[in-house]
């Protein structure tokens, strides 16, 4: 049980005047008065017996305890503003058919949480799900035997069809584990190995080809795989190294003691994840549905990403409308 005075308002005061170290700004934030912001955070460290701000300091500043306990409020607070985000979009009761396409780089874990808060909300709802590469589903919605498609985008604009932007996924680069010197010439490190490519007819294939043309790299050509999991496998046995994205990375956790990913050494690039939903439907699902997936993205995909690879903080993020 926690402390009497330990309160959700209060912990929200906490991390406004973390972020701010202001009674005034963090009263614009949590749209309290000054008085209140004050004297929310004397209860909370009443409640708790410690310092967590020191107040002598203009701008406040955090005690070692307050940096403490602002990793643990931060995560409570992101976990409940994420549970009541998914419970506030999410009403779909007036549904009667809904056909859908998902990446298959979803398919490890974000898809089976996408579904099942689709039919806790689809009470009397005909439902069709389909996973497959990108063109398959770009190509379905395209034909109209979708309604709705979460894909990478091609940048076409698609007649009848509105795209809802959910994130940014920047390509990088992975290679067999401990191949790459920390400091160095990345490419020279990889000069006896060769390329794996993905499939052409894939999406993420031509899109890594047109770049590596727009670099003027030139890189022989002897491998092209159409599995993202055996790509990976491949480059943890040592065969080759490749060009993938995160979220192609995050798939294949089981080898990632065997690979390491590493910034591009060229020019960046990156691909945007987004829903597709056909003209004839109501903007109100396919932007309710767009909003959950970003929720999901950025608490199970893009965090987790973000703890091992921190060099992509700012790449690899979540894109509102």
């Amino acid at each position: 049980m926690l402390n009497k005075g330990v309160t959700l308002r209060g912990l929200e005061v906490f991390e406004a005047l973390a972020a701010t170290g202001a009674v005034a700004q963090a009263a614009e934030i949590t749209g309290l008065s000054q008085p209140a912001v004050s004297q929310q955070i004397r209860n909370l460290e009443k409640a708790l017996g410690a310092d967590l701000l020191d107040h002598s300091k203009r701008p406040m500043q955090l005690t070692p305890a307050g940096r403490a306990y602002l990793i643990r409020a931060s995560a409570v607070l992101s976990q409940l503003r994420l549970a009541q985000s998914e419970l506030a979009v999410m009403d779909l009761t007036h549904l009667t058919q809904l056909s859908m396409g998902i990446i298959d780089d979803f398919d490890n874990d974000l898809t089976p949480r996408l579904v099942t808060t689709l039919a806790e909300s689809m009470t009397r709802c005909q439902f069709r799900l389909v996973t497959a590469p990108s063109h398959e589903i770009t190509e379905a919605i395209r034909a109209r035997d979708l309604h709705l498609a979460i894909t990478a985008s091609s940048g076409e604009v698609i007649d009848g069809i509105t795209e809802y932007p959910l994130t940014r996924d920047p390509f990088i680069l992975i290679a067999p584990a401990g191949r790459v010197p920390a400091k160095g010439d990345v490419m020279g490190a990889l000069a006896d190995l060769p390329m794996l490519r993905y499939g052409q007819e894939q999406l993420i294939g031509r899109q890594i080809e047109a770049h590596l043309k727009r670099c003027k790299l030139d890189i022989p050509q002897r491998f092209e795989i159409g599995s993202n999991p055996s790509l990976i496998a491949m480059v943890s046995r040592g065969i080759g190294w490749a060009i993938t994205t995160p979220l192609g990375y995050l798939r294949a956790t089981r080898f990632h003691d065997r690979v390491t990913a590493h910034p591009l050494p060229f020019a960046p690039f990156s691909r945007t994840i987004s829903l597709l939903a056909s003209g004839d439907w109501a903007d109100t699902v396919p932007r309710d549905v767009a909003q959950t997936m970003r929720n999901l993205l950025s608490s199970h995909m893009i965090a987790p990403a973000l703890e091992k690879l921190p060099w992509l903080e700012d790449d690899f993020r979540v894109l509102d409308r």
